[in-house]
């Protein structure tokens, strides 16, 4: 990943927000996926990629929580090696951090947050057979319904 520097810097900008943010969610965790899989390019190291859209899709399609989501990223950093090359659209969504700043602090740019997310995971529709199936085969829950690893 190598954004230019002023993208970066808001960035950094918009961490110091979700940083500070009292909702014990982490939505912080959230940012950071969805900045890396917006912003990613042919230099950016395939788990980059993959924490990022397995981030996306755990947040959006699983309702876990920016916590919950970090924990799966080190689960899965702890035991695989190989990580899975992704197909980078050349388009990747119609909300940017730009949009995010621009919403006022509080609930209207957490909600800007989310629809960031959205927007860059459904940019990445050719890929997402390709992360549920790695989620499926390394965090899938047990056979208590409960997430190998993750919660409970």
């Amino acid at each position: 990943m190598n954004p230019a520097s002023s993208e970066q810097e808001i960035f950094y900008e918009l961490s110091y927000y979700t940083l500070a943010h009292p909702d014990p969610s982490f939505i912080h965790q959230y940012v950071v996926d969805v900045f890396a899989a917006q912003c990613a390019d042919q230099n950016t190291k395939p788990i980059t990629i993959t924490f990022a859209l397995v981030g996306l899709y755990l947040h959006l399609e699983k309702n876990f929580t920016g916590k919950e989501v970090q924990i799966a990223h080190m689960k899965l950093g702890n035991h695989r090696q190989n990580w899975p090359e992704f197909k980078l659209p050349d388009k990747r969504g119609d909300v940017t951090i730009h949009d995010v700043l621009a919403a006022p602090e509080g609930s209207k740019r957490d909600e800007t947050i989310n629809k960031w997310c959205a927007s860059v995971w459904e940019s990445y529709i050719d890929s997402h057979d390709k992360v549920v199936n790695l989620v499926k085969r390394e965090l899938w829950p047990r056979k208590d319904n409960k997430w190998k690893y993750i919660r409970g």
